[in-house]
This record gives structure tokens, C-alpha cells and sequence, in this order.
């Protein structure tokens, strides 16, 4: 397990564990719900994110968002910040932030 560090945008890779047939699902961050907070330009993502996944059996599209979690140190609109590192669980599993970073020069280590 990863300690969480650098916030996350759009374009950021995760992996759904289970995914929804059972083996890990991977997908990417593609709509960030809040726009208060950006870092270089780019909106950081929050809980209530949506990534675009694919299921890892059949092929199939789907939009799952991203479960109640992240940061507790950093909160906006009232939503965690989703970092890399982060385990967060949603859907039928919890979602592993893989990254990149949106901005690899902040850090956010407090609690998950």
C-alpha cells in the first residue's frame, strides 16, 4: 500500500478490485464534478468523479464514480481530494489511483 501524495486529474489512470465480472477493471478519470480548485491549469478531482472503466471480461464501456474517500485534510465542496495512492472504495470494489499526478510539486499526505 501507497501512502497518498499528489492530487489527480482528468486522464488519470485507476483499477477497479473486483471489477464487476470479477477481475480488475481498469479505466481513467474523465469528468471532475467541482471547479473551485485547480492545480496547473487542470481541475483536481474529488470524490463524486466519474472515470470511464472497462470491464476486464466482456469488453463493455462503463461510467463509474469515484466512492466517498480520499483525503480528509483537503476538502472541497465537501468532497475528499483524490490523490495517488488513494484506495477508495466504489462500486462492487475499491478504486486504486495509479496517476500521473496533476501536479507533481503539491503533496497531500494526511489521512485517507
Amino acid at each position: 500500500m501507497t501512502v497518498p501524495g499528489p492530487p489527480v486529474t482528468v486522464g488519470c489512470s485507476v483499477v477497479l478490485t473486483p471489477g464487476v465480472a470479477g477481475p480488475p477493471d481498469s479505466g481513467v478519470i474523465t469528468t471532475i464534478t467541482q471547479v473551485i480548485a485547480t492545480a496547473g491549469g487542470m481541475p483536481l478531482a474529488t470524490a463524486g468523479s466519474l472515470c470511464n472503466m472497462v470491464n476486464s471480461v466482456s469488453g463493455a464501456p462503463y461510467v463509474l464514480p469515484i466512492g466517498n474517500g480520499g483525503s480528509t485534510g483537503v476538502v472541497i465542496n465537501g468532497q475528499g481530494l483524490v490523490r495517488v495512492g488513494d484506495q477508495i472504495p466504489s462500486g462492487p470494489g475499491v478504486l486504486a489511483i495509479i496517476g500521473p499526478p496533476a501536479a507533481p510539486y503539491i503533496t497531500d499526505t494526511g489521512a485517507p
